[in-house]
């Protein structure tokens, strides 16, 4: 592989990372702030369910559209009519899951148990049918290789959730302990909202985004193809399917949690499996900026004749930053756990689980270009649909009897098992020469070096954190000088 083209890749994962990070940091830090403040971990299990509701329905409301834009765009005769078409019919079902949502908020709201609080419902369907439309502009941003701009948006729909957040969440109660007549304060802000802020802030950011958005819209030519949507609709179907069977494996243990679970608040397993899942967020980071540059680098790619030999190295270098990303993560668990609220840390146990479940979810994502590229995005929600069955399945089995670790572990078995399917179907179809020894020492080698870490410190009774921290840093700077021992023949390639 060409090493400008892998630096390329590298250029770009920085500039759609680098956004992505430090959004995704801002976000984050939203967590300690909202597991502080609710304090019951039911309150915060709220926000886990609704957000996993919304996933879902965003899955539903792009259709597929995104990959679909992305496959047909490289045809330059169409390129235009392909984005003008996806937008209009966006528009059109955003719009129309918007006015339903609001005309029957009320039997939506009873049947997701918040019966008090229809007003949910429609700000969620405000949220969710904007993101879905924005979904295709933020897009055509990646597709226009116009990073700067992406990353510009996104950090500002980021800065304005977390400038909300900390307004309603902080500010007001202060200045009302302050002056509780203040007129102004009492006129913007009641305290029995409480949670109700956290998706007050994300619909104003959402529509910020849009705003911003909005002028290079109407700088396009929109024509609406009929039949070139059919082809798009055609190929983005099964990726729908897909889709909808992935969230079911994201997000839906926070659903079947609350319904399977026989905790005494299961409202409160919700809470602490949402946010203790949050501090796999590092690894989640990676793999999202990871998929913003690769897919259209990937694409691009598929014409040269070292495609297949790029793919292998890219997936040797993802998943050896991932397994750094792991390794990181839990020898600063002491530190990292500051990050949730006291009541919710009881769930860090979940933490490796999830972490190297989300691992073989990124891989899952680079071994999913051999569908993409073959147009046999059916065996895509083949995949996905096995998941799902996992999913469901072994959190029915799970959850009553373990609780939310149940469902960790279920998330852990569901992403494996679509990882070595997607594999083995692709050497079938489409093969690719990944150097697995070289991937499957990493894995190993990762969870070797958290094991001697806990091994060590359980065998010396290290109780204080400062020297398990001490201890844990020394294991590192070791796991890395091996990694970069065992690499020093790229790196000098990349230094050059």
């Amino acid at each position: 592989m060409a090493d400008n083209e892998v630096k390329k890749l590298a250029g770009q994962t920085v500039i759609y990372g680098g956004s992505t990070v430090l959004a995704r940091l801002l976000n984050y830090l939203l967590v300690p702030l909202h597991t502080y403040i609710f304090s019951n971990a039911s309150d915060y299990g709220v926000v886990g369910e609704l957000y996993a509701w919304t996933s879902l329905f965003i899955v539903i409301l792009t259709y597929g559209m995104e990959t679909a834009f992305f496959k047909f765009s490289q045809d330059d005769e169409i390129k235009d009519r392909v984005y003008s078409t996806v937008v209009g019919s966006l528009l059109v079902t955003s719009t129309l899951f918007i006015v339903l949502c609001s005309v029957f908020a009320q039997p939506i709201a009873e049947w997701l148990r918040y019966p008090t609080h229809p007003e949910y419902v429609r700000w969620f369907a405000v949220i969710i049918g904007v993101d879905a439309l924005t979904s295709i502009f933020f897009a055509h941003l990646r597709f226009q290789n116009r990073a700067m701009t992406f990353a510009a948006v996104k950090i500002t729909n980021i800065l304005v959730n977390v400038l909300l957040n900390l307004f309603f969440l902080l500010l007001c109660p202060w200045l009302l302990t302050k002056n509780p007549n203040s007129a102004f304060i009492n006129s913007i802000y009641n305290q029995e909202i409480g949670v109700g802020y956290i998706f007050i802030a994300n619909l104003v950011a959402s529509v910020v985004t849009l705003l911003m958005l909005f002028p290079g819209i109407l700088k396009q030519k929109f024509v609406f193809d009929w039949q070139l949507w059919k082809k798009m609709f055609r190929y983005a179907f099964p990726l729908l399917i897909l889709g909808l069977a992935g969230i079911v494996n994201e997000t839906m243990d926070r659903v079947l949690i609350k319904r399977l679970s026989l905790a005494d608040d299961p409202q409160a397993s919700v809470g602490i499996y949402s946010a203790c899942y949050k501090i796999s967020i590092m690894m989640t980071i990676f793999i999202q900026a990871f998929k913003y540059a690769a897919e259209p680098f990937f694409f691009r790619k598929a014409k040269d004749r070292d495609a297949k030999e790029t793919y292998a190295e890219v997936m040797t270098y993802f998943v050896l930053v991932c397994s750094i990303i792991f390794v990181g993560i839990m020898l600063y668990i002491d530190l990292v756990q500051y990050f949730v609220g006291p009541g919710y840390r009881e769930g860090l146990p979940i933490v490796p689980i999830l972490l190297m479940a989300n691992l073989f979810l990124g891989v899952f994502y680079n071994l999913s270009i051999w569908y993409k590229l073959t147009s046999q995005t059916k065996f895509g929600a083949y995949i996905a649909i096995f998941g799902a069955v996992i999913t469901i399945g072994l959190n029915w089995l799970l959850i009553p009897r373990f609780d939310y670790m149940g469902a960790a572990w279920t998330t852990f078995a569901c992403y494996f098992s679509m990882m070595v399917v997607s594999y083995l179907l692709g050497q079938k179809h489409y093969p690719v020469n990944y150097n697995l020894k070289r991937i499957v020492f990493y894995l190993l080698f990762a969870v070797a070096v958290f094991g001697l870490s806990l091994g060590i410190n359980h065998l010396f009774g290290i109780e204080k954190v400062w020297v398990r921290l001490v201890v844990n840093t020394v294991i590192l700077i070791g796991y890395l000088g091996v990694l970069a021992w065992m690499n020093r023949a790229e790196i000098r390639r990349f230094r050059r």
